[in-house]
């Protein structure tokens, strides 16, 4: 079966979670004998940040650990219209353009043969709901939504049972523990600060904490402006700039534990919804602890597969527990672990993937999807 699938990049993960999920899914997909293609634009604004933060260097990482995945990079609409020709599938990202959402549309429409999916993975339905209704999705297929409360907004939108929960999830074959053992001590966290959105959330959950409890901590991560580096600085945290995804298991080996905090739409407008770092935190078998947030889902258990914090003084107990109780931490990592290996990998997603293909064209001979 041949995909393609147009992202904002693949090659960069700068301020770009949808990166880290979709290298495992595209890469599964290439094992099981499909034929991939990743688009991207030219001057995508991740890719540009990275390489004008690291140079060209800042992709290498990338390269070294996917090395049979490529992006095409595109200049213009003009360009796609080849890569699409004898795709059985194709699906667009929402951080795409408005015009190449339509162009795509149009195309299914005029009668292309691939099925078209729109793959939502971000807040602004709920945050900026006139940005995603001002996409032309009128000829897609489906959407595939990374939440059941983002899932509940589009059928609201009306789009129905063409609607598919399709949650991210980690790609075990980078993201486990450490064959080796190493010495491990202190808390980190990796992630953005952002707009401004979860500041307070990160001083109450993760910086104050961790400061009050000795507890060493590591920031990794970008879009940090001076004034929230000299609030980590008067914390005591040690802020260490952009981390490649690809590189976070080597760090999360490297400590006793990490802190999940997550922005105020995931928690208010689309609870249930963890991002990529819980994930990824859980597959490579380091204690998670998280500030407040409902799993709707059900997709872990709170309290065996992480702890929740529920408010400050309560962080900082369980901060002080996971430091001094190896048998909670091993427990932790197990459970995690199980977790994430039973129901949450790449794998499994392309499995729930290959199964809506097949639910949205029954008439269609879908052989070539395979297993």
């Amino acid at each position: 079966m041949r995909i393609v699938y147009f992202t904002h990049s693949l090659e960069s993960c700068w301020n770009h979670g949808n990166a880290h999920f979709l290298r495992g899914v595209l890469r599964d997909l290439q094992r099981r004998g499909h034929d991939v293609v990743a688009m991207e634009p030219l001057q995508a604004w991740s890719r540009e940040n990275l390489v004008r933060d690291h140079g060209n260097a800042g992709v290498e990482p990338f390269r070294n650990a996917y090395p049979t995945l490529r992006s095409r990079r595109y200049r213009g609409l003009d360009e796609i219209g080849e890569a699409c020709d004898a795709a059985d599938l194709v699906v667009a990202h929402e951080w795409n353009e408005p015009s190449l959402i339509a162009m795509l549309g149009r195309a299914r429409m005029n009668g292309a043969a691939f099925t078209l999916l729109f793959h939502d993975t971000h807040h602004r339905a709920v945050s900026d709901p006139e940005a995603i209704r001002h996409f032309e999705l009128e000829g897609y297929d489906g959407v595939l939504a990374f939440g059941e409360a983002l899932a509940e907004v589009y059928r609201r939108w009306g789009w129905g049972d063409r609607v598919y929960v399709w949650h991210e999830a980690a790609d075990i074959s980078l993201f486990h523990p450490a064959s080796d053992a190493v010495e491990r001590e202190g808390l980190v966290w990796i992630g953005n600060w952002g707009d401004e959105e979860r500041s307070d959330e990160l001083v109450a959950f993760l910086l104050r904490p961790a400061r009050d409890t000795c507890f060493s901590l590591d920031i990794q991560g970008v879009r940090y402006p001076p004034h929230a580096v000299r609030i980590l600085a008067e914390h005591g945290a040690r802020y260490l700039g952009w981390l490649p995804n690809v590189s976070a298991p080597k760090v999360f080996a490297r400590h006793l534990a990490t802190v999940h905090v997550p922005r105020r739409f995931y928690v208010d407008a689309l609870p249930g919804i963890p991002t990529i770092r819980v994930f990824e935190a859980l597959a490579c078998g380091i204690p998670l602890i998280c500030s407040p947030w409902k799993d709707t889902e059900g997709l872990f258990r709170a309290g065996e597969d992480y702890l929740i914090a529920c408010d400050e003084a309560e962080m900082r107990r369980h901060m002080r527990a996971v430091r001094e109780d190896a048998d909670l931490r091993r427990q932790l990592i197990d459970s995690g672990l199980a977790r994430i290996r039973e129901r949450h990998s790449c794998s499994h997603r392309v499995d729930e993937l290959l199964g809506i293909l097949r639910s949205l064209r029954p008439a269609r001979n879908l052989a070539e999807v395979g297993a």
